[in-house]
């Protein structure tokens, strides 16, 4: 079986030539557009983080618009059916170095084609059965998401119930002791109030008792004051002495 030559692959191709980049780094772009529609491989080189992408774009719009003018086919109905990337010729540039040596610096430039053409009978059908459905590849992995957190998700609830449903045949109900049992407070539990009331009953003997007192005081006095003062008004009947 003899290959087919890239030079006589059918459809209509586009090319850039002297592209300043390696032609390793345009083939990782390449591959990712591979076999694709053409609606497919834009988008797919609009939101690919490499420098090689932009100018890989402009080449697959470039070839979507020679297919639609000279060969009057329709854009909608194209993918592409090759790519590839050829060396191109290395510009040679120096970078002095220590000791009055110089690095040879290597440029590297390619050749990137790309060809497109009608899609087979069995594509066109599976794009309008994808289109009619209003599935993309990003819709299906947006959907795969988020079937996977929906089943993460409930896996994570049922795990909770089970743990909360242990939990609560572990824990026993409590039961509240009768007010009979109930421990009388110590020493060391009485309050300040309680301990003020307590204090009050013995300041008030206290007081009731130096009253007391001081009133005894008062009436021995007047006792003492009254008999001396009798004793005074009282004419002595003891006889004189001489």
């Amino acid at each position: 079986m003899v290959a087919t030559k890239t030079n006589e692959q059918p459809g209509t191709r586009a090319q850039v030539r002297h592209a300043r980049f390696s032609a390793s780094k345009a083939r990782e772009v390449l591959d990712l557009i591979r076999g694709l529609p053409v609606g497919e491989a834009a988008d797919v080189l609009q939101f690919t983080e490499r420098g090689a992408s932009v100018a890989i774009a402009k080449v697959l719009a470039a070839a979507v618009a020679n297919a639609e003018h000279n060969d009057e086919l329709d854009g909608d109905t194209l993918y592409v059916s090759a790519c590839y990337a050829d060396e191109g010729p290395t510009l040679k540039r120096w970078r002095p170095r220590a000791r009055g040596r110089a690095t040879r610096i290597r440029k590297r430039t390619c050749h990137v084609t790309i060809i497109v053409s009608p899609m087979p009978p069995e594509m066109a059908a599976k794009l309008e059965a994808r289109q009619a459905s209003g599935a993309t590849p990003t819709t299906r992995r947006s959907r795969r998401a988020q079937e996977s957190r929906r089943a993460r998700v409930a896996r994570s609830r049922g795990e909770a119930a089970a743990a909360e449903a242990e939990d609560e045949e572990i824990e026993e109900p409590e039961v509240d002791a009768p007010e009979e049992e109930q421990a009388e407070p110590t020493t060391d539990e009485v309050t300040a109030d309680e301990a003020v009331e307590a204090d009050e009953p013995e300041s008030h003997e206290e007081d009731v008792t130096t009253d007391e007192r001081g009133s005894g005081n008062a009436e021995g006095g007047d006792a003492e004051g009254g008999a001396s003062s009798e004793a005074q008004d009282e004419p002595s009947t003891s006889p004189e002495v001489k």
